[in-house]
């Protein structure tokens, strides 16, 4: 089956080109690109007049539940949410459970993925054994089983050595290892910003300085050994300086920043609002601000979706109590996007932040609209004025804040490796 997609805004981030013209799929591969008709026949024709066509996203971390915690969702249930959200890549966090620690485990989830033909699985491998944070897991086997990068995801290492051993490995190997930065003992049993929200609510709090000095101990060591280190999800402004400083300076440092936290502020947890609960949690205004203004001038390489899909009832105790995380997979899109109406982004760069961006980061081949790079595209409908209903969301997990929010684009089509997936 070949398809012809005509007359579409073609944005392609990885090549620098945004044309009006033709994009043709054909045996899993773009066969054709430019504003001059193919010679060759299709077997359907498509016209997109006024909408986008864009590479797939890449999502720096989403987590579909499986192995482990398949209550709450799987690879088959978030494989039809991600490509209904135009994502046909995504990073795997390893604190799946048994966690990503063995090369036997990462052969798992990937044959897992394969089976219900999810989007393309870029693992990322245990740092430490069982995610322990005491002992260093078999980083050069990790990779050889497929592992694009290391990471010991949202758990701590208990030993500063052990942390620059690791980075010392990680660089001889010509790894990634990407770091949650939250100083544990800071953080304590927090659940929300420590800010006058949750000072009226009585809720334990998560400081500012919590992301700081995990921050700070993370690029001296890059300073040390020059290894490369990526940021997941910061959300501080004071973090946002110190990783544009370091860059400035010349460490390979890389950070990325979850969507919601370019929208929301601490206020959305007033009366106890368990979809405020997140990890990091969402701060104040002024810290919003400076991460949208980060990801404006590329001091933040990238956004991600940071899904965390959840059965109803982890949503329903207290506060505290309740599990933290998104349902976020198909608002990726429509939120990246809004920051282009909202003038944070022209709309390349706001391609470039979901696609070609996060895969340089995971050492992959920037997705692109080329002729001949593999048929993983995205039709945007960039006028599509639809409201978000979370009863309407494919993925297990249907926990979102921006429910009754009005969005203006639209994800109206998804090809994966050539076949038409959403």
């Amino acid at each position: 089956m070949s398809i012809l997609i005509r007359n579409a805004r073609l944005l392609d981030p990885a090549r620098g080109l945004d044309v009006r013209g033709h994009l043709g799929l054909r045996n899993r591969c773009i066969t054709h690109f430019g504003d001059a008709e193919p010679v060759e026949p299709y077997d359907e024709v498509l016209e997109a007049d006024g909408q986008w066509i864009v590479p797939g996203a890449v999502d720096l971390c989403a987590r579909f539940r499986e192995p482990g915690d398949t209550g709450k969702a799987d690879f088959a249930s978030e494989t039809r949410a991600a490509f209904a959200g135009g994502i046909t890549r995504f990073a795997l966090p390893p604190d799946t459970r048994p966690p990503l620690d063995t090369p036997a485990m990462v052969v798992r989830v990937l044959r897992i993925s394969k089976a219900v033909r999810s989007p393309w699985v870029a693992p990322l491998g245990a740092l430490t054994r069982e995610l322990a944070g005491n002992a260093l897991a078999e980083m050069s086997a990790l990779k050889a089983a497929g592992c694009v990068g290391l990471s010991n995801a949202l758990r701590p290492l208990q030993d500063p050595l052990l942390a620059r051993r690791a980075l010392e490995y990680a660089h001889g190997l010509g790894l990634t290892i990407h770091v949650f930065p939250q100083d544990p003992a800071l953080a304590g049993p927090g659940c929300a910003h420590e800010g006058p929200v949750a000072t009226r609510l009585g809720l334990a709090a998560i400081p500012v300085a919590a992301e700081v000095a995990a921050l700070r101990f993370w690029i001296s060591l890059v300073e040390d050994t020059g290894a490369r280190v990526h940021f997941g999800r910061l959300s501080t402004a004071r973090g946002v300086e110190l990783v544009e400083t370091a860059r400035d300076r010349g460490l390979p440092i890389t950070a990325d920043v979850a969507a919601h936290q370019l929208f929301l502020t601490e206020d959305l947890i007033d009366g106890f609002n368990a979809l405020g609960h997140v990890v990091p949690p969402l701060r104040d205004a002024v810290d919003r601000d400076a991460l949208r203004g980060a990801v404006g001038r590329g001091a933040i390489d990238a956004v991600c979706s940071d899904h965390q899909p959840h059965e109803a009832d982890a949503k329903i105790n207290p506060f505290p109590l309740t599990e933290p995380g998104l349902s976020t997979l198909e608002t990726l899109w429509p939120l990246v996007l809004q920051l282009v109406d909202d003038g944070v982004l022209s709309p390349l760069a706001a391609v470039d932040r979901i696609t070609a961006a996060p895969a340089r980061i995971l050492g992959l081949p920037a997705p692109t609209l080329e002729a001949g790079a593999a048929a993983d595209v995205v039709m945007i409908d960039p006028d599509a004025d639809w409201t978000l209903q979370a009863a309407k969301l494919l993925s297990r997990g249907r926990h979102t804040p921006f429910e009754g929010w009005r969005f203006r684009h639209k994800v109206s089509a998804c090809w994966h490796d050539g076949v038409r997936r959403a």
